[in-house]
């Protein structure tokens, strides 16, 4: 079998709660049922969105579940130097721009894409007369991404028509989340990234600054996103209960019944490192539910758990 080194790479905004668990022992799992590598990076870029104790609350919760990552932990906070590199093999070749646009004047101009307005290209050719670069942004002219989730099946996105000309340096100084994944995951030695669907749409824009930079490409699969009672994604915002480590041995039976690997109850009554041992030998990727959880499934949820929707 071929050497697998996943990761898994959680926003320090605060703790963990039932989604982000989804992604950590789906990541895990994945991993360790091929003999691989599993790795814990901190997605710490944005200042503002880091919560103070967080990273320590999240360390200890994945220890308190038994989930050991297999190198030191990367703060990407710490990697600036490398994603500058990057940006500038971008700039040297042309293949980024600067761009004076603020958010309001794009949001006047600009069409609605699947993530928010498309930037319509405004500083493609050039500053306008008196502006200065306040961000950079990577040129998408006649690039259509296609690639194979190991789950949710070919996924195709054009991405100027659907997303634009997107920012890889931001106006505030802090590099872009996808320019910091692509590098970081080709440093790491990543081979294969498990995360849930609601980054599906991201993943064009990752391979696309792959290409440009040369970088190795990466195997993806797309978890079901774990929603509340009102169809929401558990998240911070959406107020998500943080995940007790006391209760780790049933919070990891509930989350392998929300990716359809519900465990035997005497497996669950055996404790956690049972049940992590069934969970690595029974862990197959078409036992998954193919579906993204995003909003255009449909459904209703049939446990106890945080739902995902069903495909129809």
């Amino acid at each position: 079998m071929s050497a697998y080194r996943g990761r898994f790479a959680p926003t320090p905004s605060g703790p963990l709660h039932f989604g982000s668990m989804v992604a950590a022992v789906g990541s895990y799992l994945d991993a360790k049922s091929r003999n691989g590598e599993w790795l814990v990076r901190i997605d710490d870029l944005d200042p503002p969105r880091v919560a103070a104790g967080s990273v320590d609350a999240i360390l200890r919760c994945l220890q308190a579940f038994g989930m050991q990552w297999d190198d030191e932990v990367v703060f990407q906070c710490k990697r600036n130097d490398a994603y500058r590199s990057a940006l500038e093999q971008l700039q040297a070749r042309d293949l980024v721009y600067g761009c004076a646009c603020s958010r309001k004047e794009i949001g006047d101009t600009a069409i609605a894409g699947i993530e928010g307005p498309v930037y319509p290209g405004t500083c493609r050719g050039g500053l306008p007369s008196g502006r200065e670069a306040r961000s950079w942004r990577v040129r998408t002219a006649g690039i259509e991404i296609s690639f194979q989730d190991l789950l949710q099946g070919r996924v195709r996105q054009d991405l100027e028509h659907d997303i634009g000309d997107f920012v890889v340096y931001r106006a505030d100084g802090v590099f872009a989340y996808h320019l910091a994944c692509a590098v970081d995951d080709a440093w790491q030695g990543i081979t294969h990234v498990v995360r849930g669907a609601d980054l599906l749409a991201s993943t064009p824009r990752q391979i696309h600054l792959q290409n440009l930079l040369g970088l190795p490409a990466v195997e993806y699969l797309h978890l079901p996103v774990a929603q509340n009672a009102a169809g929401e994604k558990l998240s911070k915002q959406t107020l998500a209960a943080a995940v007790d480590p006391a209760d780790a041995t049933v919070v990891l039976a509930e989350v392998l019944a929300f990716l359809d690997h519900a465990p035997p109850a005497d497996v669950r009554r055996d404790g956690i490192a049972t049940l992590w041992k069934w969970a690595r030998d029974n862990w197959r990727r078409e036992r998954l539910p193919h579906v993204s959880g995003l909003p255009a499934d449909t459904g209703q949820n049939t446990t106890g758990a945080p739902s995902r929707n069903a495909s129809s």
